[in-house]
């Protein structure tokens, strides 16, 4: 029941935000599942969620969103391995420090008119996949890559949510491959995806209702969030 409640509201913030359902679930779920697999069953829950209105949210956002998730499809199955070879306690003190950093990119000011050149988008992109694979978290590099720029909110969402979808499905796709990932775990995400379902649905309801203002202070809140759950999960 905790963990079906934590997926509703996960996806509920994934919904309005365009990011964050990993960034809340995993420190959650990895209260009753080891780290690894709760990084696993997120990234399944990014990759059924996210076909969801894919074909639409791909043509919102920018073009550039198909290069940052390409180059981060190539980096996730080595953020895999670096996970399941690092101990538990050590990776929690990264993930928690991943978690910190994007907070305190999206504090540095804005640049207006600011285009990212290739260098910038390709270190978006890798750093998205290294991260996804290690702590199933591609947000902390690509929400500052967007939320900087003074770009429409309904394009910088659905640029986030088409990177998320294919470094989900990268992931996904290597953890079988590799054997990192057991039926267990294909199951649990099934079972979890109602919920996700809903709440999703319901954060999409909700984003179309708030001010561009409103809906920033509430990215900039919840990297805010995820950084102080992080420090308390390595805490306790």
């Amino acid at each position: 029941m905790l963990c079906a409640l934590a997926a509703f509201i996960a996806a509920f913030v994934r919904g309005m935000a365009g990011f964050g359902m990993a960034i809340l679930l995993v420190p959650l779920i990895g209260l009753v599942i080891p780290p690894g697999e709760a990084v696993v069953v997120s990234n399944m829950l990014g990759l059924f969620i996210g076909l969801v209105g894919a074909r639409k949210v791909w043509r919102a956002g920018e073009p550039n969103a198909g290069v940052i998730g390409g180059l981060a499809m190539v980096m996730t199955p080595l953020g895999l391995l670096a996970l399941f070879a690092t101990p538990p306690a050590v990776a929690r003190v990264l993930i928690a420090l991943v978690a910190i950093g994007a907070f305190l990119l999206v504090l540095l000011p804005a640049r207006p008119g600011h285009a990212p050149g290739k260098l910038e988008t390709g270190l978006t992109g890798a750093a998205a996949g290294l991260l996804t694979g290690f702590a199933g978290m591609p947000g902390p590099p690509v929400v500052p890559y967007y939320l900087r720029r003074p770009i429409p909110r309904e394009v910088a969402r659905a640029s986030m949510l088409t990177v998320f979808l294919l470094t989900s499905t990268a992931s996904t796709a290597a953890a079988l491959a590799l054997g990192l990932a057991s039926w267990r775990d294909v199951l649990f995400a099934l079972l979890l995806f109602v919920p996700v379902l809903i709440g999703n649905h319901f954060g999409s309801l909700a984003f179309g209702k708030v001010s561009d203002a409103a809906w920033r202070g509430f990215v900039g809140f919840l990297l805010a969030l995820s950084g102080l759950m992080a420090v308390v999960r390595l805490l306790t």
